[in-house]
């Protein structure tokens, strides 16, 4: 029996269901999920183990205009991630028209499409009726020639282990690349401040999002109770009155915060969490190559 392995990764502009579509093939959360859009940062990888192959998902953040010095770095990641990957999934949701963002994103795809096989995905077809999805479908044929087109609900798990199949028929033969059971190549720190990023952005005002940073300064076993993990870690935002807004009314909004991030962290690691979480103004963090750095970008 052959084994395939290699990497896969899917494209779409912000929101079009690329994370949610990475954890329902890896079988687990490791791609954060939100409805604000931008909420991906990093290329979080999902390993999806099979018998005959190894599938790596590279989870892009999603493209689009840049306006600040972070949504360059955030476009650049996504070109770098396209030239390296084995095939391209390009996702457009099925209940909003093909618009500029998706042309946009084809144009730039065209230029890899020659060497890497790109799929069109048309996600959520959860909220779509079928007439609406046979449109998507027809009106993605005008925007790219792609290998195959496929709908999928990452929800109710509709074509989702077809889409693997094809993604994995594209993948060159070799051994596995990861061990058994590892299902993302991300060091846990990452991870664990994407979530408590995650629970933050749930249910702030619009202009919030891209404000929020995440470092995670501590994570220690505790001397007299090993089964105990403290960690320690920041939610930085760029302007005093975002504070407030994270805070809320006597910080009742970040103790929301901590109890949600903590249930998600101890759900990833298996093991009992006391989390502290401090907010800190770091000043336009967004525009200073410092303060990218420092946080990650």
């Amino acid at each position: 029996m052959t084994h395939r392995s290699g990497f896969a990764c899917f494209v779409g502009r912000p929101n079009a269901g690329k994370s949610t579509l990475t954890n329902a093939l890896v079988g687990t959360k490791v791609a954060i999920t939100s409805s604000k859009p931008q909420t991906t940062r990093h290329a979080i990888r999902g390993i999806v183990h099979r018998d005959d192959a190894q599938l790596v998902i590279v989870d892009t953040p999603g493209v689009h205009k840049p306006r600040t010095l972070l949504g360059q770095r955030l476009n650049d990641v996504v070109r770098e991630t396209w030239s390296e990957v084995d095939v391209v999934g390009f996702c457009v949701p099925a209940d909003e028209k093909v618009g500029p963002g998706d042309r946009y994103i084809a144009s730039e795809l065209r230029k890899v499409a020659k060497r890497t096989p790109v799929i069109g995905v048309v996600t959520k077809t959860d909220l779509a009726k079928p007439e609406q999805i046979a449109e998507q479908l027809l009106a993605l044929q005008d925007v790219l020639e792609f290998e195959e087109l496929i709908p999928v609900s990452a929800v109710d798990g509709f074509q989702v282990k077809q889409l693997e199949d094809l993604l994995v028929a594209r993948l060159p033969e070799g051994p596995q690349l990861y061990p058994d059971g590892d299902l993302t190549d991300e060091p846990e720190q990452t991870l664990v401040a994407e979530l408590i990023r995650e629970a933050a952005l749930e249910g702030v005002r619009d202009e919030l999002p891209h404000s929020i940073a995440v470092t995670v300064e501590e994570m220690l076993p505790r001397e007299d109770k090993r089964d105990l993990l403290d960690i320690y870690a920041t939610v930085y935002v760029e302007r005093p009155s975002q504070k407030g807004i994270v805070l809320g009314h006597q910080g009742e909004r970040m103790k929301a915060v901590g109890a949600q991030a903590r249930q998600q962290i101890q759900k990833l690691l298996g093991t009992k969490v006391y989390l502290s979480l401090h907010v800190k103004v770091a000043k336009d963090w967004q525009r200073d190559p410092k303060q990218l750095r420092r946080l990650g970008f």
